[in-house]
């Protein structure tokens, strides 16, 4: 066998086994959106986590419909046990965005990677559940 065909297999081999074993890691970053855009990811997407991170006594007022309670200042505590999937798609939303912002960048340093902040509900123009429902 000439040496030309023993570097093509080589390359072949190389190509073919990294193609195999691309486990490329997706980068976790902060990602703002509007309430618009989440709206639409919400209606398109199966599977997505809403998560709610006022507290306790605003949630019971008013949330958006689905929604996962987790406080922003318990975020970096309970994620690990209540948002499991890593790479799962994540809305989150508070009263006006400030919050939001917070979690969101707290569940990006602990490596989730599909998290997008749509701000505060005070700028949700669609159907919610009150206390009054």
């Amino acid at each position: 066998m000439n040496w030309q065909v023993i570097i093509l297999l080589m390359f072949y081999m190389i190509g073919f086994s990294s193609c195999i074993n691309d486990k490329t890691p997706v980068e976790a970053e902060y990602r703002k959106i509007n309430a618009e855009e989440a709206y639409q990811m919400m209606q398109s997407t199966d599977g997505f986590i809403l998560v709610d991170v006022r507290t306790a006594e605003e949630f019971n007022e008013r949330h958006i419909k689905g929604a996962l309670l987790i406080p922003v200042n318990e975020i970096n505590v309970r994620a690990v046990d209540e948002l499991p999937d890593k790479n799962a798609l994540i809305l989150v939303y508070c009263r006006s965005g400030a919050r939001s912002a917070n979690a969101a960048y707290d569940l990006v340093d602990m490596g989730y990677t599909n998290v997008y902040d749509f701000g505060g509900i005070l700028n949700w123009p669609y159907e919610t559940v009150d206390k009054s429902s």
